[in-house]
């Protein structure tokens, strides 16, 4: 499981490195894409075929499904991370999210998201109050 904020920094080549305890699970393969809110989106190969499996159940006959599926799909790029744990976002993915070097990764579970960090800090600043606010459940019986 992703858990937690690192902030790694983009070598002049765009190549992220990834954050030591998320090494080992992206090791084998990965996949990167575009994310909502302008960050990208990084899973795990297998992560990303079980997800995109799920996808293949929606109805292609549904536009908001396609317009989706389009543009998480035409923005994937399945990498592997060299010895030294980096791996190369390519430039239209960089250029999608605002990356330069100063980056934030954070841990969502089965994934990891990639975010220019000063987006990160004015994304995290508009929602805390309202996580705090939070008065009912989100997810219904989580919490």
């Amino acid at each position: 499981m992703f858990l937690g904020t690192h902030t790694p920094r983009l070598d002049e080549k765009g190549r992220l490195i990834l954050p030591a305890k998320f090494r080992d699970r992206l090791a084998s393969g990965l996949v990167v894409t575009r994310g909502q809110e302008r960050c990208l989106y990084v899973f795990p190969m297998d992560e990303f075929v079980r997800y995109a499996e799920g996808l293949r159940a929606a109805p292609v006959t549904n536009k908001a499904v396609r317009d989706y599926l389009r543009v998480l799909l035409s923005g994937a790029s399945d990498e592997i991370p060299d010895k030294q744990g980096r791996v190369t976002i390519p430039a239209a993915l960089r250029e999608y999210a605002g990356l330069d070097r100063e980056v934030t990764v954070i841990g969502q579970g089965s994934h990891v998201e990639v975010w220019d960090s000063g987006a990160w800090d004015t994304y995290l600043a508009g929602t805390e109050q309202a996580f705090a606010d939070q008065a009912e459940e989100v997810i219904p019986g989580l919490l």
